[in-house]
């Protein structure tokens, strides 16, 4: 079988070579261009997406710092009947270790007995939209959490409250009143039902199909309270249990506000959605779609795009071995190609998220409120890190680390390289130096882990990324499960280092086939 086989520290260049440029790919777009006036706003938003993301990832990073200010102290105690009505001051770091553990940090979620369960159930149901969040978490964590925990919180992702009859219309009505009569009609009845909001069915006046998305109204304060509580709540928890402080469950509350916080913006949404239909046409994934906006009726609170076809994978009858087979294929290289050669991936690719067209056997993937950005530094360190996982290398993997800024560039590393090379020595002892799927989630999760341990920040696009990576293998489960999924990606990757278009071999040097 082939595999990557390179010092990642040694190889790694010093100017990774340069990311292909998302605004000419969105110029070049020929999809983007048949809806009239989206390629002159897909470039609005992607020149102000930046910008809006880092003042995210400031406000994410202000409400998670646990604090006791006038106004979070008014947040805690409006909150705190729902400590005390789980009958189980404990429940919140409960919560927060199985959601950390729901994307990958080693946090030993807690036992799934029945009344630990009912518990933390309780505080979700009690709470606001954050703990539903943290819920949907859990829900979609097949492989990482036990069954029990996944299965106990699937009404976070099947059962969320629908928004009071008119409330999404008048919604519309607000956001989009110097459009509205473009949209010539608006089920009422919603399609699905989130955390963060509603979806319907609509049809634009030209005949278009189209879904809704309609933000539910006064989100956000509801979450800065949501978040502000749980802060302060982790912070209690570090105090009294050494699991949440080796685990720096205070930085999963920072990774968690800045993806829940991601998502309410609509407008940024749309921009995930314009440059991943820009990426895979210029990939020639033909059969990989995702939804375009409508140009003109997308706000910060509503979202108009074309809706697609495809049922969710997990609700296929079933696929034959041949067919099944060239889904894990094309999935696989869709994925990992956007990430790898143009540094935008899909930053939540669970089973309701991938939709396959039975007819035609071609992908859609929606709900791009969750997306993971590369830029070349990172993209040269993720590369560097699955050689060194490759090949076992502690100081590859911390290298890799710096380049995802989750160390600083001249921080001391010696204690962190012998500690988790100890680690990856225990490892590959019990696998019997195999270097197996499964050992990429372990090798990854100790690698979080070493990092927590000392302080050091989560690199959220990693996270999403090895998410995917599990998300994958689920994928594989369901249409191909005979497959073996190592062998799918290993030859992916290599096929991706040896493209000079891609210019991902000058990373690493040639790489080796075994």
């Amino acid at each position: 079988m082939s595999t990557l086989d390179a010092p990642a520290v040694a190889a790694r260049r010093a100017t990774p070579p340069p990311l292909p440029r998302l605004d000419v790919l969105l110029r070049r777009s020929t999809r983007l261009a048949a809806i009239p006036g989206l390629t002159e706003q897909a470039l609005r938003w992607h020149a102000e997406g930046d910008a809006r993301r880092a003042a995210v990832a400031r406000e994410a990073a202000r409400i998670a710092a646990p604090r006791l200010w006038p106004d979070t102290i008014a947040s805690f105690l409006a909150t705190g009947w729902r400590l005390v009505s789980t009958a189980a001051p404990d429940a919140p770091f409960q919560l927060l270790a199985a959601a950390s553990a729901s994307v990958g940090l080693r946090v030993e979620p807690p036992n799934a007995n029945a009344a630990t369960l009912a518990r933390a159930q309780k505080l979700v149901r009690a709470g606001g939209p954050a703990y539903v969040k943290l819920g949907q978490f859990i829900a979609t964590a097949d492989g990482l959490l036990p069954d029990e925990w996944v299965k106990a919180f699937a009404f976070c992702r099947d059962e969320a409250p629908a928004l009071e009859p008119g409330v999404a219309q008048a919604v519309v009505d607000r956001e989009l009143a110097g459009v509205r009569d473009r949209l010539a009609w608006l089920d009422e009845t919603p399609l699905a039902t989130g955390s963060i909001g509603q979806v319907h069915r609509g049809r634009l006046s030209d005949g278009t199909e189209v879904v809704v998305k309609v933000r539910r109204p006064g989100l956000r304060r509801q979450f800065r309270t949501d978040i502000e509580t749980l802060a302060l709540a982790t912070a209690a928890a570090e105090k009294m249990h050494g699991a949440a402080r080796s685990a720096n469950l205070t930085g999963f509350v920072e990774l968690f506000a800045q993806l829940a916080l991601e998502e309410l913006d609509f407008r940024l949404e749309a921009s995930n959605l314009v440059d991943s239909s820009a990426v895979l046409e210029a990939m020639g994934a033909e059969h990989m779609i995702a939804p375009r906006p409508i140009p003109d009726m997308v706000t910060e609170r509503v979202l108009v795009m074309e809706m697609l076809p495809g049922v969710s994978y997990a609700r296929l009858d079933g696929t034959g071995e041949t067919a099944g087979d060239r889904l894990l294929q094309l999935g696989i290289q869709g994925v990992l190609e956007a990430t790898l050669k143009h540094g935008v991936f899909h930053g939540d690719l669970h089973a309701g998220n991938v939709l396959i067209d039975e007819a035609t056997g071609s992908f859609s993937l929606v709900d791009f409120g969750i997306a993971g950005r590369l830029d070349a530094a990172k993209r040269a360190g993720l590369v560097s890190y699955l050689a060194a996982w490759a090949a076992n290398d502690a100081a590859g993997q911390i290298a890799a680390m710096q380049a995802f800024g989750a160390i600083e560039a001249d921080a001391e590393v010696d204690v962190l390289v012998a500690e988790l090379q100890t680690e990856l020595d225990l490892l590959r002892d019990r696998a019997r130096g195999e270097v197996t799927f499964d050992q990429l989630g372990i090798t990854l999760g100790r690698l979080l882990q070493v990092l927590a341990r000392n302080g050091f920040r989560m690199p959220k696009d990693l996270v999403l990324f090895f998410k995917n990576l599990l998300y994958l293998a689920g994928f594989a489960a369901s249409v191909a499960p005979d497959a073996d999924v190592l062998a799918v990606v290993q030859d992916i990757l290599l096929d991706l280092l040896a493209d000079p278009d891609a210019g991902l071999g000058d990373l690493l040097g040639a790489p080796q086939v075994a």
